[in-house]
């Protein structure tokens, strides 16, 4: 059967059945820190280990079952952690939020000017269509430089924005994007962009608004700097 977020977080790993063995079973949680490069869970493993063979084969008989009740307790408590510090790449992100975002701090974010369409739709668990969108807006030459964009542009519903904005960035680079068809409105004149479509009293508000404070540097700063709703440039993009 394949794998899916929901069977993944439900599996019991291997290691975790070991940490059940008596006196060495803090090995299992050595392991676990070995796999996940955890040095906390190290050092911890590594000292129940110790703690354990010292009264095992101490000369006096002493009760094991409390450390071996803390090794189990500690194998289990760190059983979430290990399985989200060793999710795989190629399975789409959980629907939980909370799961997401740990997840995306234990791993590199994705770059959405960069990042192929497999990891758009694999790593991020996009739905084709608007992987697809994304690509062919790359293609043409716009570069994203917010998450809102992914929202107002692509149509990427909000829900699904706040699941994978912990996971990604967003590479710019000015000169590449300086011939993309929006960037029209950080050139033209009023009735340039009058004649493009746009009315007066938007040309004029967008070229004031430019020549007070710079370039726009995305869409969306357009938007926020103007106020003017993306519908009425929509065209330009």
């Amino acid at each position: 059967m394949s794998q899916t977020p929901k069977t993944w977080f439900e599996q019991i790993p291997n290691w975790l059945m070991l940490s059940l063995i008596p006196v060495v079973g803090g090995l299992a949680i050595v392991y676990a820190g070995q796999k996940t490069k955890t040095k906390s869970w190290l050092i911890l493993g590594g000292s129940i280990t110790t703690a354990a063979t010292i009264l095992a084969f101490a000369p006096t008989s002493l009760n094991l079952l409390p450390m071996w009740i803390v090794q189990v307790s500690i194998a289990f408590s760190i059983k979430k952690s290990y399985l989200i510090k060793t999710y795989p790449k190629n399975l789409p992100l959980p629907g939980e939020n909370s799961l997401a975002t740990s997840i995306a701090q234990n791993r590199g974010k994705i770059d959405i000017n960069l990042c192929s369409k497999h990891e758009m739709v694999y790593s991020l668990g996009l739905p084709l269509p608007y992987a697809n969108d994304i690509e062919e807006l790359r293609n043409s030459g716009y570069i994203f430089t917010d998450a809102e964009e992914l929202a107002e542009i692509v149509g990427i519903p909000e829900i699904t924005l706040a699941r994978i904005a912990p996971l990604i960035t967003f590479s710019y680079d000015y000169n590449k994007e300086a011939n993309s068809s929006w960037r029209r409105v950080n050139s033209q004149t009023v009735a340039q962009l009058t004649a493009a479509g746009l009315s007066a009293k938007d040309a004029t508000k967008i070229v004031t608004e430019r020549e007070r404070n710079g370039d726009y540097k995305s869409i969306i700063d357009l938007r926020r700097r103007t106020g003017i709703p993306l519908s009425a440039y929509r065209h330009l993009i």
